[in-house]
């Protein structure tokens, strides 16, 4: 039976790997970020004001060819970051920080809830949780060029974002890692203890949740 699985999460949470180390273990096709050079980003960082709302609307059409192509795709599929997080929690922000005005953003959100209306929802959101050191920690470790000046305010307003959202999404399952306590690229048993939880999921478990005792296990 075909499945769709969302990985969803702050910038870099572990989105990609886990979506790489889902597919290593499980007959899934990955679906990544997309490639194509946003052709607003140069003027959009030299006045976020004139740009946001070009570039946002840039992006949310190359999501929404990402599901398309996922959707023709024979069988299951994984994908790293979804449609809904482009508009809940980075257009969202733009418009709280005051670099898209409230008549662009208005548009933009009337545009990805129309878009969004005709698409076929997740089998299961996982969303990575994780606190801003260990996402500093982590975009560190990766050492991007265009990271590297990325401040840990940045990250704590998006991260309140994303548990505004993902308090109240609906459209499927939610699976909730806590990512500070498991490092599944490290500790293979933590990688384990992640994809027995999707399988539940996946399944039909009615309730599916980390435990302490479970984060403990895997550390053993």
């Amino acid at each position: 039976m075909k499945k769709f699985i969302v990985v969803a999460g702050n910038i870099g949470v572990g989105k990609s790997t886990l979506v790489q180390l889902v597919c290593e273990h499980l007959d899934f096709q990955p679906f990544y970020e997309p490639v194509a050079e946003n052709p607003y980003l140069a003027d959009f960082y030299k006045s976020m004001d004139s740009w946001s709302f070009h570039s946002q609307v840039f992006f949310l059409t190359h999501r929404l060819r990402i599901h398309q192509l996922m959707a023709r795709y024979p069988g299951a599929v994984i994908q790293d970051r979804s449609i809904y997080e482009d508009a809940e929690i980075f257009a969202r922000n733009l418009a709280r920080q005051g670099h898209m005005s409230e008549r662009d953003y208005e548009t933009y959100h009337q545009l990805y809830e129309t878009v969004a209306d005709f698409l076929t929802p997740p089998d299961l959101m996982i969303y990575l949780r994780a606190s801003v050191p260990t996402l500093i920690q982590r975009i560190s470790r990766r050492d991007r060029d265009y990271e590297r000046t990325m401040q840990p305010e940045y990250l704590e307003q998006l991260n309140r974002l994303y548990e505004e959202w993902i308090s109240g999404f609906t459209l499927c399952p939610v699976l909730t890692v806590p990512a500070d306590d498991l490092d599944y690229v490290a500790h293979p048993r933590h990688l384990e203890l992640i994809i027995h939880k999707v399988q539940e999921k996946l399944t039909g478990k009615e309730e599916v949740v980390f435990s302490s005792q479970d984060v403990q296990a895997a550390n053993d």
